[in-house]
């Protein structure tokens, strides 16, 4: 029979996963806010802005209008605000587009 002490030992790793995974965003002239599967990146406008996140590097390239080019995992991609593409397996949308700031959200999407 297993102690409850052991128990909650051999549990506390799968616990903290989620945590080190959000811990394990950086950025640069960006804001993230990450889960296991999914981050939500701000990124600062006029500068370069970078994320790593989810193991991938995520780069603001330009606005134009209501298009946001970005490069996600070394791909180059141009999206839509409101609207979303693949990139090497992830989801991106482009959530808002301000003056200031780009907010999107990239997450794992399960395609190749």
């Amino acid at each position: 029979m297993i102690s409850p002490v052991r128990r909650k030992l051999a549990v506390l790793p799968l616990v903290l996963l989620p945590l080190g995974a959000a811990a394990a965003c950086s950025s640069e002239n960006a804001t993230t806010d990450c889960t296991v599967n999914a981050c939500t990146v701000t990124f600062n406008r006029g500068v370069d802005a970078s994320a790593s996140i989810l193991g991938v590097k995520a780069e603001l390239v330009s606005v134009q209008g209501q298009n946001v080019t970005m490069k996600v995992a070394g791909q180059q991609i141009t999206v839509p605000v409101g609207e979303g593409e693949q990139a090497d397996g992830f989801d991106v949308s482009v959530q808002s587009v301000t003056q200031d700031n780009v907010v999107v959200k990239i997450s794992n999407g399960g395609g190749g």
